[in-house]
């Protein structure tokens, strides 16, 4: 078997365990336990889903008055951040979400870009994208449409979006450098790059790598720093800004995934203009 065979059938099985893991999460069957005993990206306890509740989700950026105006289901505190406070979404924009599980980060954007506007929810989990539909229908919301897709293979045209967010997600993806040239094809000339993701501030090791709950529960997964800016200059993007949010006392939903060295960040880039 040659390299780029099993390089194929190693990322396929990463997505599965994802996808399989997320599901499960969708459907309310587990809060998707790994061998380290974290419960999901934003870390916690397999007896408790400590960043579901709104005291987390403060924490990592979002406001009272945000997440009262949610459908209920929309929030399932599987982030480490919140994308939307990063920029100012303008009215009549285009916002596309990559990983848009439930919809939470696809509603605010909703909210921000109004009727002139519209978000695309991409998800490759069908029970997921099954329930951000349904909490779409719940919170009517008519701008927002949740596609089935992989990140690293977008269903979205090229040049055809203002601003591409996501939220703890890209660093399960095993092609990170493909996720971010497809968003770079998405974007008009001058759109932004705004996302929440966990990165690495030391080295994590192989066998770490290949742990499969390591991987799914936003941990292993992330790359360091100065990985992620370099991925994103070679994908096109310039202004690169990647801000780490207090990486020697981690809040306290990433107690998890401080024993590798991984902490949330703010990452933002833009595409140039010509």
């Amino acid at each position: 078997m040659s390299k780029n065979q099993t390089t194929k059938i190693s990322n396929e099985n990463t997505r599965t365990q994802v996808r399989e893991r997320y599901g499960e999460i969708a459907s309310g069957d587990s809060r998707g336990r790994s061998t380290t005993g974290n419960s999901s990206c934003c870390g916690g306890s397999t007896s408790s889903s400590c960043c579901n509740d709104s005291t987390a989700a403060v924490e990592l950026g979002y406001t009272p008055d945000q997440l009262a105006d949610l459908p209920q289901g929309a929030n399932l505190g599987l982030g480490c951040g919140n994308p939307t406070a990063l920029l100012g979404l303008r009215t009549g924009q285009t916002v596309l979400d990559l990983g848009s599980g439930a919809g939470i980060d696809s509603f605010l954007a909703a909210k921000k870009v109004g009727r002139k506007g519209s978000v695309i929810g991409v998800d490759m989990t069908t029970e997921m994208l099954a329930k951000a539909r349904e909490n779409a229908r719940k919170g009517h919301y008519k701008n927002v449409d949740f596609r089935l897709g992989e990140i690293e293979h977008l269903p979205v045209a090229d040049a055809s979006v203002d601003v591409v967010i996501s939220n703890c997600v890209i660093n399960l993806a095993p092609d990170k450098e493909t996720v971010y040239r497809e968003a770079f094809r998405v974007l008009r000339p001058g759109g932004q790059l705004a996302i929440s993701d966990v990165v690495a501030v030391r080295p994590i090791t192989a066998k770490e790598r290949v742990d499969p709950g390591l991987w799914s529960s936003c941990s292993s997964g992330a790359l360091e720093t100065k990985t992620v800016k370099r991925l994103l200059g070679r994908a096109g993007f310039t202004d690169v800004k990647l801000t780490l949010r207090t990486p020697e006392q981690p809040p306290g939903t990433f107690t998890g995934q401080a024993t590798l060295g991984v902490v949330s960040a703010d990452i933002r880039a833009r595409k140039p203009t010509k």
